[in-house]
């Protein structure tokens, strides 16, 4: 049996108190105690006063003076903090950074709009607006904005391949974002466990990987999950195209490669000790790594252009695209029906209005903007540095770039980690590395886009497959396991739920199972039972619940104390120094349990019950005996006949209600 403290450190402690008492005692103004934690409604005249002025002035002007604040106006606009800095050598690694991901863009914005199964030219008309506005918005310099794979897998589920549905659920998606910015919802990612997260961002890679090989093997490939993809390839395996197949496994094979060359280095680790010629090798072999994609996709489309010509061309190629920049326009917000052509295998087309494509697109208004910041927060957070992200501003960035690609045809567009990644690596200083990303794109549609159409389709498979299959996050297995093995449960399920469902659906269940993961986890919290004793020999029960009291964990605190208390009639004292919050389900159950703790005549005590808390259980009119130090609450534990009359309660004929006098000037003290 142990005692609650030994005999100096209880003198001690009960001397401070006593010190503290006698400067009260003393006519002290130091510590003026306003308001206890029996009432929040006790105010003194200045804070009456204060209160009066603050609800003459209009709230309207409170918030408009704030908005013409120049701090506020650098926080929306964060171009104008750097812009007036902005050097020569930030401008020149800001165009090698862009010129560098610029050429990575362009083979994967055709390639990603194979995922939304639109035509090659929508992957390029939403890559260049939202870089455009994240310059003048975005907080990241690493960031850039266009497609990726889980923007376009998304846009695929809800917009089933329209054009006019994918393009309207940018825009509807953009504003939802602009709203979610105005009502701070940035916190709404916190919601979504880490283990969550890679199960779903490995999820979508493998998917991804799937809706590409059906280029690859030149098969049909039908179905909206992981499962039906497949099923429906190996039933069409016996038209598969040995060509594209070869050039394919080929390029990805080759990319590979050129990946893990570009981080090759040779000469000394420490780069101030290497000659000229060393330097200059590396800074070309990292540059033949990172414009890969590019540089592929300029030798395959050379020769797919040579055997066309010649009439010897066995490969699929991606076919005619528009020239010249997309037009300027609002978003469809209808769908004029089209009949078909059944020489030319063209399917008629339905017309649809606003209503019926809104209802069309469904809870993917709310699905596609949570997803978009789950990514750009994930993108936002590998190159923060440790430093704090302003998650408003990025959804107000990413909203803007949204709704400006839907008025060029642009679908969905995010942060993306892979783009940003080379970004980072190509020596970015601002966020106008994303101007030049977008100029390229911009001159790529305005010249190049006759040469688009001899690209063989395996390719952009290739490109998009060598991509995403490193988002299939295997790593954090091994360390997950070695931390806390249950995290595992969520992660896996939430991978396995995206493969076997809908994406959509898949996501939904993941995060609902994980919350009530969460929940059972709170309504089990750990609870210390210990039995000690004061420095007089009073026995006592000491209970410490390791957590707040919420209505799913206070039935379960609730049962442990009055288990403990009905084996013993020691009185019952609950340690509440990490109970910082309740809820009126609590107030109510912890009510019935003091009154059947009085009941039966057996003291229960709450030691530390933080004022705010003690307020919401007083709520309810329950009659609680608080101690908010060792010394009030060795005196409470005494027997009433050993008890001082100078350290009872503030009312003797309830004594239960009140604090002690001890515990009301300490309280005052903190």
């Amino acid at each position: 049996m142990s005692t609650l403290e030994n005999e100096v450190t209880f003198r001690q402690r009960t001397q401070l108190n006593q010190n503290l008492e006698s400067q009260f005692s003393s006519s002290s103004t130091d510590f003026i105690l306003l308001t206890d934690h029996r009432s929040s409604k006790f105010k003194s005249l200045e804070q009456l006063e204060a209160a009066k002025g603050d609800s003459n002035e209009s709230c309207c002007s409170r918030h408009c003076g704030n908005i013409c604040r120049m701090k506020t106006l650098k926080k929306r606009l964060p171009i104008l903090s750097w812009l007036p800095k902005y050097s020569r050598s930030d401008a020149f690694g800001d165009l090698i950074a862009g010129l560098t991901v610029g050429l990575t863009v362009i083979p994967q914005g055709l390639a990603y709009s194979g995922v939304v199964n639109l035509p090659p030219q929508y992957g390029l008309y939403g890559s260049f607006m939202g870089c455009f506005m994240y310059v003048l918005l975005g907080t990241c310099k690493d960031c850039t904005i266009g497609s990726t794979a889980v923007a376009s897998l998304m846009t695929y589920q809800f917009a089933k391949g329209s054009w006019q549905r994918s393009v309207l659920l940018t825009f509807l998606t953009g504003c939802i974002e602009l709203l979610m910015a105005l009502f701070k919802l940035g916190s709404l990612v916190e919601f979504v466990s880490g283990p969550v997260s890679a199960g779903f961002t490995s999820a979508v890679a493998l998917i991804v990987c799937t809706s590409q090989m059906k280029y690859i093997l030149g098969v049909n490939s039908d179905g909206v999950s992981f499962l039906q993809r497949w099923i429906s390839m190996i039933q069409n395996i016996g038209d598969i195209r040995l060509a594209d197949s070869c050039l394919g496994v080929g390029c990805v094979v080759i990319l590979l490669i050129m990946r893990s060359l570009g981080r090759m280095t040779i000469g000394p680790k420490d780069q101030k000790q290497r000659s000229r010629c060393q330097r200059i090798v590396n800074h070309l072999i990292r540059f033949v790594g990172i414009s890969r994609n590019a540089t592929v996709v300029l030798v395959t489309t050379v020769i797919a252009m040579q055997l066309e010509m010649s009439g010897r061309n066995p490969f699929q190629l991606t076919g005619y695209i528009p020239p010249g920049m997309p037009t300027l326009a609002l978003p469809p917000f209808s769908i004029e029906p089209q009949p078909g052509n059944a020489t030319a295998g063209i399917p008629p087309v339905a017309g649809e209005t606003f209503l019926e494509m809104v209802q069309g697109l469904g809870y993917g208004l709310i699905i596609v903007p949570l997803i978009a910041l789950l990514e750009n927060a994930s993108v936002c957070k590998a190159f923060a540095k440790g430093k704090p992200i302003d998650m408003t501003q990025e959804i107000f960035a990413t909203g803007m770039a949204n709704i400006a690609n839907s008025l060029f045809s642009g679908y969905r567009s995010n942060s993306g980690l892979a783009r940003s990644a080379i970004n980072n690596a190509s020596g970015c200083r601002t966020s106008m590395s994303n101007f030049y990303i977008g100029l390229v794109v911009v001159l790529a549609l305005s010249f190049l886009t006759e040469y688009f159409s001899f690209i063989p389709r395996a390719v952009l498979a290739a490109i998009l497959i060598s991509a995403v299959i490193f988002q299939v996050q295997y790593q954090i297995v091994i360390p997950m396991w070695r931390s806390k093995r249950s995290d595992l449960l969520p992660g896996i399920f939430a991978f396995i739920t995206c493969l076997v469902l809908p994406l959509e659906i898949g996501i939904l269940v993941a995060i609902a199972a994980n919350q009530l993961f969460i929940l059972y986890h709170s309504a089990r919290p750990k609870v210390l039972v210990e039995q000690l004793e004061t420095e007089h020999g009073v026995q006592f029960l000491k209970i410490t619940p390791d957590r707040c009291l919420i209505f799913p964990s206070v039935e379960f605190v609730r049962n442990m104390v009055i288990k403990s208390g009905s084996r013993s009639s020691l009185p019952i004292v609950i340690d509440c120094t990490y109970i910082y919050a309740a809820d009126f389900t609590a107030a109510k159950v912890i009510s019935s349990m003091v009154a059947d703790f009085r009941s039966r005549q057996q003291k229960i005590i709450f030691f530390n019950l933080k004022p705010s808390v003690a307020s919401i259980f007083e709520g309810l009119n329950t009659r609680l005996v608080l101690c908010y130090n060792t010394y009030a609450l060795s005196q409470e534990l005494r027997p009433d006949e050993a008890m001082s009359p100078s350290l009872d309660s503030l009312d003797q004929s309830q004594r239960t209600d009140c604090v002690s006098v001890a515990s009301t000037l300490s309280l005052a003290k903190s």
